[in-house]
């Protein structure tokens, strides 16, 4: 390039802008509000409890007026609210009656929502207040069952609008989980986590534990000079107390064996287990097979992690 030339060389490689202006980005899900309301003592608040299981944000007893602004905030992906559940009712007094306008203002804004109406007959409702003599908040000076006509009157236009009605009469808890669950989350998308805990008998059993694997019938190579210094994360160990005869077929069986058993706790709504595997001191053995165990569970599909309570402790 000779002096005084104008000629600069180009510091983007060519064809890159038109790349970048033809690369299309991952398409984000839309975000996802539900207007929770309905009777009182209809199954608001353990409707709410079950989204958050689900790892739904939650706010209770919302004030209408303050839905929009917190419907904006909402984000599509990332590390924001992407999924909002809002407790909406009566109890809101006064502020309550401005729902109507305030779910108006949401559809012009492009908000997309569903309003879920939880009801139940009045006898069940009154026993429902009955059992844990509460007054209804419609009640006043007047009788239970004034509180609940009152209240039917003001919802009845909500009641209309309503994209779910769930009638919980004959619910369980655990029914009404489950209709929850399959109102908002496919089969697949229904979480089971699963923690597998190495632990030393004689530092005691873990509090939390729902299933508990002995794995003391295994060699210790706490007994074996080249290892005794190691743990079950090495591969020294690993390999040893793996290669013994029937460690791995162990493993492979113990999986098999739990398999229905987490399929049925996803069906009773026990979303988090503990599986601890313990051994004398929870250095060596307890450690391999627990990771052992995990990577079995993985490889079914379930999403595990492991925890190694004693490890270090010698």
């Amino acid at each position: 390039m000779t002096a005084g030339s104008d000629h600069r060389p180009p510091t983007v490689p060519e064809g890159i802008p038109q790349l970048d202006a033809e690369a299309r980005l991952p398409e984000a899900d839309p975000p996802e509000l539900l207007i929770i309301t309905g009777m009182s003592g209809a199954g608001r608040s353990r409707t709410a409890a079950a989204l958050e299981d689900l790892d739904w944000y939650v706010v209770d007893n919302l004030p209408p007026r303050m839905l929009a602004a917190l419907a904006r905030m909402m984000t599509p992906t990332g590390g924001g609210v992407h999924r909002l559940a809002a407790v909406v009712d009566v109890r809101s007094r006064e502020f309550f009656t401005e729902l109507v306008a305030v779910l108006d203002e949401l559809r012009l804004q492009g908000t997309d929502y569903r309003i879920v109406f939880l009801d139940a007959t009045d006898d069940e409702l009154v026993r429902r207040y009955e059992s844990v003599r509460r007054p209804h908040p419609l009640q006043g000076d007047g009788r239970l069952l004034d509180g609940i006509t009152a209240e039917r009157q003001l919802l009845a236009h909500l009641r209309r609008r309503a994209d779910v009605l769930i009638d919980t009469t004959d619910l369980s808890v655990h029914d009404l989980a489950r209709k929850v669950r399959e109102l908002v989350a496919g089969e697949s998308e229904r979480p089971l986590r699963l923690t597998v805990v190495s632990f030393g008998f004689k530092y005691g059993l873990p509090l939390d534990a729902d299933h508990v694997v002995d794995v003391r019938f295994l060699t210790n190579p706490y007994w074996v000079s080249e290892l005794r210094h190691l743990t079950g994360q090495d591969e020294a160990v690993r390999d040893y107390v793996l290669g013994q005869d029937g460690a791995s077929a162990f493993a492979d069986r113990y999986v098999e064996a739990i398999a229905p058993v987490l399929d049925g706790y996803i069906n009773e709504l026990k979303p988090f287990v503990t599986i601890a595997v313990g051994c004398t001191g929870g250095k060596h053995r307890s450690v391999a097979m627990a990771e052992a165990i995990a990577q079995r569970l993985r490889e079914r599909g379930q999403s595990v992690r492991t925890l190694h309570r004693d490890l270090g402790r010698e």
